[in-house]
């Protein structure tokens, strides 16, 4: 056992929740941008229309590469995911150093997770969008 001073360990824990703060809003812009492309997208399309492609054939290649770039989006979630996995660890690293570096009220220590390797620590291991998989909480 490595005794730190509560000082060190204060700082730590702001240092986490600090960055679980900007994981936070990280999500925010991320759901933020992915909502805003989705519905250009769905405008891109929907001025697209049928009569529009069939009078103009050679604009069905655009109409299909606005379908798949929407489907790319899927990146989104895989981000969201990373982002909540991610603060859990932070989290649970940040309530454990608080009740081993300064102790716990009543009760609080039944509160604390247990940080303890997932059998995939990584639920994301896409490391491209050509490439990898999801594995769904």
């Amino acid at each position: 056992m490595v005794a730190i001073p509560v000082l060190v360990a204060a700082d730590l824990q702001d240092a986490l929740l600090t960055s679980l703060h900007d994981l936070h809003r990280l999500q925010g812009l991320l759901d933020h941008a992915a909502g805003n492309l989705i519905q250009r997208f769905g405008d891109a399309d929907a001025a697209l229309s049928r009569d529009v492609v069939d009078a103009h054939p050679e604009l069905e290649a655009l109409r299909d590469a606005l379908r798949n770039a929407i489907t790319e989006l899927q990146f989104h979630d895989m981000a969201v995911q990373l982002i909540t996995h991610t603060g859990k660890v932070l989290q649970a690293c940040s309530s454990r150093l608080s009740v081993e570096a300064m102790g716990s009220d009543d009760g609080e220590e039944a509160a604390v997770i247990e940080i303890v390797p997932p059998e995939k620590p990584n639920p994301v291991t896409q490391s491209e969008m050509d490439a990898g998989s999801i594995e769904l909480f």
